[in-house]
């Protein structure tokens, strides 16, 4: 197992998977979290996939952060390019799960405007709870019919998905600790809306260059302030999490 040390806000070595749930709790109130990770130069992905990025202590961060999560919310798109299967975590997290009154394995709930995902993917039909599947009013009708038998389908917009009214249904679903792992055009539409109260981002010690872009892309420039929440170390890697200044602004 990757060794992870805390430098801030207290100094503490390799922390173990307790210490860091721990750290990383969210609070009581709904909260949405993003995570993700970057080059040192700002590259979101290597050969295409944001994956290709991480390391093992990554993987152990990625891991943990879907311990408590009530739901992992992403785009279509980053569901296809990154491989996504089924929503299942381990035997050791689905115990902890259990052991808080959270069901074993947290939903998948993706965004998608075109409907473009396949109803026969492990997504949907090895899925260990209904994943929820958010679009617009003007989706194609047939690709919703099609994935309705394997999913639930509900509409955040007419023609453009609003980020504040997907975090209603999915609240009003009673997944209150939203946790998404993009990608960047989810990630900049969210921050448009004002609806990200945390980002878990992972600095790989890379340049990587080439065409690769930004974790947020939007329609607009918007400038949210965060303030630094902790600073995790992984031998040259850093893993960093933020919070909004004032999270009751996502309300």
């Amino acid at each position: 197992m990757s060794r992870i040390d805390e430098l801030w806000p207290h100094a503490a070595d390799d922390l173990d998977d307790e210490a860091l749930l721990t750290r990383l709790a969210p609070p009581p109130h709904p909260w949405l979290r993003m995570n993700f990770i970057t080059s040192l130069d700002g590259a979101a992905t290597r050969s295409g996939r944001s994956g290709g990025l991480g390391d093992d202590a990554d993987r152990r961060m990625f891991d943990l952060l879907r311990y408590g999560a009530d739901v992992v919310l992403l785009g279509a798109g980053t569901a296809r390019v990154e491989g996504y299967g089924a929503m299942r975590v381990s035997e050791t997290a689905a115990a902890w799960r259990v052991a808080r009154g959270l069901t074993p394995h947290p939903a998948l709930a993706l965004v998608t405007r075109r409907l473009d995902l396949d109803p026969s993917s492990p997504m949907f039909t090895e899925a260990p709870l209904r994943p929820i599947v958010v679009t617009v009013a003007s989706a194609p009708a047939q690709r919703r019919a099609a994935l309705a038998d394997v999913a639930t389908v509900v509409d955040a917009g007419d023609d453009e998905v609003d980020p504040r009214r997907v975090r209603r249904i999915l609240e009003d679903h009673g997944m209150t600790r939203i946790h998404s792992e993009g990608g960047p055009h989810l990630f900049g539409s969210f921050l448009d809306a004002g609806a990200v109260d945390e980002l878990c981002l992972t600095l790989a010690p890379t340049l990587e260059s080439g065409e690769s872009g930004r974790i947020a892309y939007g329609a607009r420039t918007v400038a949210q302030r965060m303030r630094l929440a902790s600073v995790l170390r992984a031998g040259d890697e850093l893993l960093l999490r933020y919070s909004r200044t004032d999270p009751a602004d996502a309300d």
